[in-house]
C-alpha cells in the first residue's frame, strides 16, 4: 500500500550561495527540511527544521503571512514536489526559500555530517541531485529580486 507523508524543505541563501547539508541515511546533498508534525503549518516546519538542522534562524523570502478578513494568508511556497522515497513510500514536499537571519552555523551531527555553501556553479556538480540543483539555482534567482510583499 502507498503512503505518502507531508514534508516541508528550505532553500537557505546567503551571500549568492545555498546551504546544502549531507544526509547521513540518504548519502545526498540536500537542502534542510523534513516532516510536518501534526497541526504544524508548513511555512513553519521549514523554519523549525532549518533551525534543528543548520542552528541558523532563518527569513523567508516571499510575502509573509497575512489576515484576509479572517482567513490567513500563508506564505507560498516556491514549489510542490512529488518525491518517491521508497517503492511504496512518497513525500509530498512543499519547498520554501530563505535568507539567514542569525544564528551560527552546525549541522546536527546525528543526520548530517556535513554543509557547504553552493555557488550557482557548483550546483552543476553531479553528486547534487537533479531537483536541488534545478531548484537551488531558481532560490538563488529568487534571492536577487526585490521583495514583493504586495501579490494580494
Amino acid at each position: 500500500m502507498l503512503t505518502r507523508d507531508w514534508t516541508a524543505t528550505i532553500f537557505v541563501v546567503q551571500a549568492e550561495r545555498t546551504l546544502l547539508l549531507h544526509h547521513r541515511k540518504l548519502n545526498l546533498w540536500l537542502p534542510p527540511g523534513g516532516h510536518i508534525e501534526p497541526h504544524e503549518l508548513p511555512h513553519l516546519a521549514a523554519l523549525r527544521e532549518a533551525r534543528e538542522e543548520t542552528g541558523l534562524e532563518i527569513a523567508l523570502l516571499g510575502a509573509p503571512e497575512r489576515d484576509l478578513g479572517g482567513a490567513l494568508l500563508l506564505p507560498q511556497p516556491l514549489c510542490v514536489l512529488l518525491e518517491n522515497i521508497a517503492p511504496d513510500h512518497q513525500h509530498i514536499d512543499l519547498i520554501y526559500v530563505g535568507r539567514v537571519a542569525g544564528g551560527t552555523l552546525h549541522p546536527t551531527a546525528g543526520e548530517h555530517h556535513a554543509a557547504r555553501w553552493v555557488s550557482r556553479a557548483e550546483l552543476d556538480d553531479p553528486a547534487i541531485i537533479e531537483n536541488v540543483r534545478v531548484i537551488g539555482r531558481r532560490a538563488l534567482d529568487l534571492a536577487r529580486e526585490p521583495a514583493d510583499a504586495t501579490a494580494y
